[in-house]
């Protein structure tokens, strides 16, 4: 697990404020955006993404809506058709989409265009940046992430799929796991070794990045069952002799580990943010019903043994969500973020398993029905509290970056 924190006193006010404006109002422009993802989202109900649920397939409509209002460059540069945002306008806007009942189904159809193309807005070249973002933002092209392998989980350095240069192409081979949208996209941004770990000067050397076409003549793609989120594919790549253009090289060859870097923090807090949406349409649901179902003669909700779950919910996400902003604050400002990143990362993805499955505590048996939705929301639940990184590696890195604990792995 990486990040961009430096080793910090958390117990100095001086420190851990970082000069982040105090401000917690939303502005207007923010409060617009808000607004405007609300009404795209009541276009797309509880039935709609119960449907998608039971019997899957992409979202294909929401995500060209989207596209079409302009949303999927929300964080892209305007020079290239973006909106020119900030990653606090964009964690606000997945917060909406997930916090809508989309959860992270809805969520996850458009992740990637948020964070993943980051590494090739920063290192790219005009050229690239010309021809590889405006299909993107403008939603002809799909891209996946393919950065996880079987054997290296989180340890990056030691990934497998190689990539060989063969004049003006490299040849790449390997394998990747947990790789969403594959099923539906038309490019990938890939990463692999182009010098061997035993030759390289550092295991952070010797990575390169590439965002190219995904060939399935040399990639079969081949899809994983997994417990939740179905309308969003997750896959195993197998590539074989795939032959990508020098010109889709994003930067230096073997300097793609530090690129990659750019995307992640970033993508912690987004999906810190959209863990918060699904905990906040969890507890909104959990209340309502609270309120509604009498028995013994008085609405349940009246009850401590119900009352206070809830309540303790509400603070776990309202204060999880004031890391996530910070954080992104701090990112828009150009500071170091990482400490903040996977801190919202982790707060964000507990207070949301907390808020489902106490939603699911107060519907009792109906919270077990699928018609009720919030057993959906547990399991989606689980993704922000399993990736991209465990919960466990960031206590680690918390302990070592902030505390000045030794390094334990």
């Amino acid at each position: 697990m990486v990040g961009e924190a430096q080793v910090l006193n958390s117990f100095d006010p001086a420190v851990t404020t970082q000069d982040v404006d105090m401000n917690f109002d939303l502005t207007e422009d923010q409060q617009s955006i808000q607004a405007a993802i609300e009404k795209i989202c009541e276009k797309y109900d509880d039935e709609y993404w119960l449907a998608r649920d039971r019997d899957g397939g992409f979202p294909h409509d929401f995500h060209r809506t989207l596209a079409d209002a302009g949303w999927l460059g929300i964080a892209m540069s305007p020079e290239y058709g973006g909106s020119g945002l900030g990653m606090t306008e964009a964690a606000l806007m997945m917060r909406t989409i997930s916090g809508s009942g989309a959860g992270l189904s809805g969520a996850s159809a458009v992740h990637m265009n948020i964070f993943g193309l980051n590494p090739v807005q920063v290192f790219g070249n005009d050229e690239q940046k010309r021809r590889f973002l405006p299909p993107l933002i403008e939603g002809r092209d799909k891209a996946c992430f393919a950065v996880t392998e079987p054997d290296a989980g989180l340890d990056t350095t030691h990934l497998k799929t190689q990539a060989v240069r063969d004049g003006d192409h490299y040849v790449l081979t390997g394998r990747k796991i947990w790789i969403s949208t594959a099923q539906v996209a038309s490019k990938m941004l890939i990463i692999a070794r182009t010098t061997p770990l035993e030759q390289a000067a550092k295991p952070t050397d010797g990575l390169t990045l590439f965002y190219t076409d995904l060939d399935r003549e040399h990639v079969e793609v081949r899809e994983i069952e997994k417990m939740g989120r179905k309308a969003v594919d997750s896959n195993m790549l197998f590539i074989d002799n795939l032959r990508v253009p020098v010109e889709d090289r994003i930067g230096d060859e073997g300097a793609g580990f530090r690129y990659l870097l750019h995307g992640l923090n970033p993508e912690r807090i987004l999906i810190a943010a959209e863990a918060i949406g699904l905990g906040q349409a969890a507890l909104r649901r959990a209340t309502q019903y609270a309120k509604e179902r009498v028995v013994f003669g008085r609405p349940i909700g009246q009850n401590q043994a119900i009352q206070h779950p809830l309540a303790q919910a509400w603070m776990q996400l309202e204060a999880a969500n004031l890391m996530v902003f910070k954080a992104a604050s701090l990112y828009d400002a150009g500071r170091p973020c990482g400490t903040e990143a996977n801190a919202a990362k982790y707060l964000a993805a507990e207070a949301a398993f907390q808020s489902c499955q106490t939603a699911i505590a107060t519907l009792g048996g109906m919270g077990y029905a699928k018609e009720y939705h919030v057993e959906r929301y547990l399991r989606e639940c689980m993704i922000p509290r399993l990736a991209p990184v465990s919960p466990q590696m960031i206590m680690c890195f918390i302990a070592e970056k902030v505390l000045g604990l030794p390094k334990s792995y």
